[in-house]
């Protein structure tokens, strides 16, 4: 039996989700589908429009045997450290295959760039050109002399290395995507994320994208008392250059731009730079708000813990067979630093949409 895995946010889960899970299911019927999940704060920057616990019961409900929790310590960071840290954990439960969305679907040549990538002078080179005033996708793409530049071309290719860099024995393969990340005026059947979350901001009915149980759990991320949270830690805060991700003198920019912006989009316009792309000061802003300092990210380098979200009896018998092998724990200890950054996001999630969730306190998988 093939053990696959699938890596996501669900931000929020959609009829694209529905095909990738049903593609894979034709191809591998007798498979276990393990889904590594991110929750309340995204890989770029983002806020999830649904709780991690809705999102495990939606992965359950369409087709996903195991759900397991991507940490904000490792999820709310760039690609390569998002990967790794998805495929560490789905290595850990004996995953064989991982399959993956992908804009070219060219597995080759994201494996070809995934090695260049691990060559020893690449990081070498890669600093040379962010000195000269790059930023750093302009900069891979220079390096890379490659067209591809997608969001989940680019994100297989940090999964690819992943794999490649661990030694992991497992194999990688990409299905097609049917719609393009940019375009947000799409209305056919699948579209993406980006543009439901557009749809929504606007006050278009979604319904047509999203399996109909979808609507009803979709939150209300208060931006304004978002943005007041972010102002308030940045005027306070005498040392912003502990956080993650503030570097080279942003912290400056951050300080003087807050007073002249009304808004978070405003703030975020108002301090990007060449270097400084807009994912990239979202993600900082996020590191700022639940204090991710540098200190505590270089005390810990792969997850220390994997925690079980929810399964099916399927899933449910799987985790009884290899649970004696499997070198991480499946419950955090209480004083985990990987763990203390998710209660914290959890209490500021509350905060920005008004609710009290307690799914990470519990600590007890959902059951399906």
């Amino acid at each position: 039996m093939d053990i696959i895995g699938i890596i996501c946010e669900y931000n929020p889960f959609h009829n694209g989700h529905l095909y990738h899970i049903k593609k894979i299911k034709e191809k591998y019927p007798n498979s276990l589908l393990i889904a590594v999940i991110n929750g309340y704060f995204l890989e770029r920057g983002e806020i999830s429009i649904l709780s991690k616990e809705n999102k495990t019961k939606i992965a359950l409900e369409n087709g996903i045997d195991i759900v397991i929790e991507l940490p904000f310590f490792f999820g709310s960071q760039s690609a390569d450290i998002f990967a790794d840290a998805a495929i560490y954990l789905l290595n850990a439960l004996k995953v064989n295959k991982i399959i993956f969305g992908s804009e070219s679907n060219n597995i080759k040549e994201m494996e070809n760039i995934a090695l260049k990538q691990l060559n020893e002078n690449f990081d070498k080179d890669i600093i040379s050109e962010l000195k000269l005033g790059f930023n750093y996708p302009t900069t891979l793409n220079k390096l890379l002399n490659s067209n591809i530049k997608t969001p989940n071309d680019l994100l297989g290719i940090s999964y690819i290395k992943s794999i490649k860099k661990y030694n992991f024995d497992i194999q990688y393969e990409s299905i097609k995507r049917t719609n393009n990340y940019h375009d947000i005026k799409s209305n056919d059947n699948i579209i993406s994320a980006t543009n439901i979350r557009n749809k929504i901001k606007n006050n278009i009915d979604i319904k047509k994208y999203v399996p109909k149980n979808i609507l009803k759990l979709i939150e209300n991320i208060n931006e304004n008392k978002l943005f007041e949270l972010i102002k308030y830690k940045i005027i306070t805060e005498d040392n912003l250059e502990q956080y993650l991700t503030v570097d080279e003198g942003i912290e400056n920019r951050l300080k003087k731009e807050i007073y002249n912006s009304n808004n978070l989009d405003e703030f975020i316009k108002n301090v990007k730079t060449k270097r400084y792309t807009y994912n990239k000061i979202k993600r900082m802003l996020i590191h700022i708000l639940i204090g991710l300092t540098k200190d505590n990210r270089n005390k810990i380098k792969n997850p220390t813990y994997l925690k079980i979200l929810g399964f099916n009896k399927i899933g449910q018998k799987y985790l009884s067979d290899i649970k004696k092998d499997v070198a991480l724990d499946f419950k955090p200890q209480k004083n985990d630093l990987v763990y203390s950054y998710e209660l914290k996001s959890l209490e500021v999630y509350n905060i920005i949409t008004n609710q009290k969730y307690n799914f990470d306190k519990l600590n007890k998988p959902i059951k399906k």
